[in-house]
């Protein structure tokens, strides 16, 4: 078998408080590499406290790629993202720099890593109305629309998460076949130049998790994420149904300033919305193929070894 001569990158990958972004910054300036976030929020202009995003003196000792490329009424999609992403990459291995995916978005990284099945392009008029409908009906009965139609994809998708209920929909209305036949057809052809070490950071103790999301979420409400999003709610462009402002946190914060509950509530329900978010992203790491697990306070050496044992590899093949 030929040896794998592809240029190397590494992907980090882990639920939301492991530990990422602080271990992505020491590799970069260690190892010269070009940090490309993964992250679905940090995409957006004006989340910022909410979405953990690098504050100016990280990003001036280890830059990020992919963060702050679209405004937050924009729909920002995962083929989309793979094609800039991709881009990055080529980008950072031109100029001599190891490409270093960071975040904990698990489309995303599919969609670099792996590629994307073809899908029909989206169609705005029947977008706007499944929209009306929604808004008529409610998007649980949406959801049981879906159920009927793809059982496999309405087991997949939350009765809440009115994205990919709507995306579903309009594949279907579109196309006439289900979203889950289109996945099925297969993935992209054009294999990723690289050669990847896919790594996960996630606490052996899940309540030592708990406990960084917790203290993370009360920093937030420290540093003005309630006004953050009361800046942000004056944009009439923007309202709770769009990608950015369901993100963990906006979400809550959003309810917590229309008067849906109290502060104390917004804080519990903002905890508890991030644990179920790491909840996903870890049943979601399990279900991939040739990751490496690491705790990376427990288990520094044996990342470390990794990593090492992995460089060399492009040394002796050089």
């Amino acid at each position: 078998m030929a040896a794998d001569t592809r240029p190397l990158a590494i992907a980090l990958m882990g639920p939301t408080a492991s530990g990422k972004t602080a271990l992505a910054v020491e590799w970069a300036q260690r190892l010269n590499a070009q940090i490309i976030s993964v992250d679905s929020a940090l995409v957006y202009r004006g989340l910022t406290i909410g979405a953990a995003k690098p504050d100016a003196a990280t990003l001036a000792v280890a830059p990020h790629a992919m963060i702050d490329v679209r405004d937050p009424h924009e729909v920002y999609s995962a083929g989309d993202f793979a094609s800039d992403a991709r881009a990055c990459m080529h980008a950072a291995q031109q100029r001599g720099q190891l490409p270093l995916l960071v975040g904990g978005t698990g489309l995303y990284f599919r969609s670099v890593l792996g590629g994307l099945a073809p899908m029909p392009a989206s169609d705005p008029a029947i977008r706007g109305e499944i929209e009306q409908q929604a808004s008529a009906e409610g998007w649980a009965a949406l959801h049981r629309q879906l159920a009927a139609i793809d059982p496999v994809a309405a087991a997949r998708i939350h009765a809440t998460d009115p994205q990919r209920i709507s995306r579903a929909l309009e594949v279907y209305r579109v196309s006439g076949r289900p979203i889950t036949a289109w996945q099925r057809e297969g993935e992209r052809t054009d294999r990723l130049p690289f050669r990847v070490l896919k790594l996960v950071l996630a606490p052996l103790d899940r309540a030592v998790l708990h406990v960084r999301i917790a203290q993370r979420f009360d920093q937030m409400l420290q540093q003005g994420l309630i006004d953050e999003v009361r800046a942000l709610m004056t944009d009439s462009r923007l309202h709770p149904d769009l990608p950015s402002m369901r993100a963990v946190g906006y979400r809550q914060t959003w309810q917590h300033l229309r008067g849906d509950f109290d502060l104390d509530s917004l804080r519990l329900q903002g905890i508890a919305a991030t644990r179920q978010l790491a909840k996903r992203q870890l049943t979601w790491l399990r279900g991939e193929l040739d990751l490496r697990w690491f705790d990376a306070e427990l288990q520094r050496g044996g990342l470390e070894c990794a990593l090492r044992d992995f460089i060399a590899c492009q040394r002796i093949r050089g």
